[in-house]
């Protein structure tokens, strides 16, 4: 396809979400988030030409971006805005790989962000966190399902609720989730993880496809077999519940699970590229946000050197 050099913005970012859906069979998820922040530079500059993007516009966007307030919030957070400029690279990159005169890449810096410190939970939280399930009734039979599954597995919650019956293997413990990027992985389950959710199947009456369902709410029918799916929204309400009826003060939801799946691991001497096929990570990278609370090995080190410094300057002591 030839390019007019005065390509405007509004249709090269049209043909750019069209690319990412049918060539790179991105999720509609990731294609309405690229919309959404490629958007936000027509709302800024209006329908430019492709051309007109250079490293002075980005400045001005970028500051534009920094005082563009949310619900909770004078400011943008600096890794939405990121969001934003990875989006325009993607955009450019595809630019340049089809021969439309565009700036380069290299051009777009992110801005620095503070990593935010990994929340876990201690074997003991997540025991008071099961404890409250009141598993005498289907809805806390499901919600201890939930909790032991995501403790489990370390499954992402929009993983977790697209789950159907059929998709899971009880006998074997183990399972396939296509998780971000469109990505396979395997998932292992406990055998109480197993035990709990089997429990809860044997309790259901109905023959909804969705392995986790609400008992609550507007009763529609959905002709996609999504009947009385329960959402991530209602998973993550139910999390948060439970962390406070346990008296569990740190902020806790299904991915405080997921963090606490991956710690445990580390914890017990998992290597990292393990505990990454296993979280279903792209980049090593990010799993190794937990690597400053959950490295064995330091912890061997400081016992064993740091013991013999101890000993050393008490035996001095008592020889004074």
């Amino acid at each position: 396809m030839s390019y007019n050099v005065g390509m405007r913005f509004a249709r090269a970012k049209t043909i750019f979400l069209e690319y990412l859906e049918i060539e790179q069979n991105r999720s509609q998820k990731t294609i309405a988030n690229y919309d959404h922040y490629l958007t936000r530079l027509v709302d800024f500059a209006g329908d430019i030409q492709v051309t007109d993007i250079d490293p002075e516009l980005i400045r001005k966007w970028r500051l534009w971006l920094n005082r563009l307030g949310t619900n909770t919030s004078d400011e943008l957070q600096k890794s939405t805005q990121n969001y934003h400029l990875i989006a325009l690279r993607s955009f450019l990159k595809f630019c340049a790989k089809r021969d439309m005169p565009s700036m380069a890449v290299d051009k777009i810096e992110l801005a620095k962000t503070v990593r935010k410190q990994v929340t876990f939970l201690t074997a003991e939280e997540v025991g008071r966190l099961f404890q409250e399930t009141n598993v005498e009734t289907q809805n806390g039979l499901r919600d201890r399902a939930i909790l032991e599954l995501l403790f489990s597995s370390g499954l992402r919650v929009s993983e977790l609720v697209g789950l159907d019956k059929d998709h899971i293997n009880l006998k074997r413990r183990e399972f396939t989730v296509r998780g971000k990027g469109q990505k396979d992985r395997p998932i292992f389950i406990s055998t109480d993880a197993a035990l709990w959710i089997e429990r809860y199947l044997d309790k259901r009456t109905d023959n909804s496809r969705p392995l986790f369902i609400r008992y609550s709410g507007r009763k529609t029918v959905d002709l996609s077999g999504n009947f009385h799916r329960l959402t991530a929204r209602s998973v993550q309400r139910m999390v948060a519940r439970y962390a406070l009826l346990a008296g569990i003060t740190k902020h806790v939801s299904p991915h405080t699970l997921r963090h606490s799946f991956a710690t445990d691991l580390l914890m017990n001497g998992a290597d990292l590229r393990s505990v990454q096929e296993l979280l279903g990570h792209s980049n090593v990278a990010t799993t190794q946000i937990y690597t400053h609370v959950t490295n064995p090995q330091l912890k061997r080190v400081h016992d064993k050197f740091h013991s013999i410094h101890t000993d050393d300057h008490e035996h001095t002591e008592a020889v004074n």
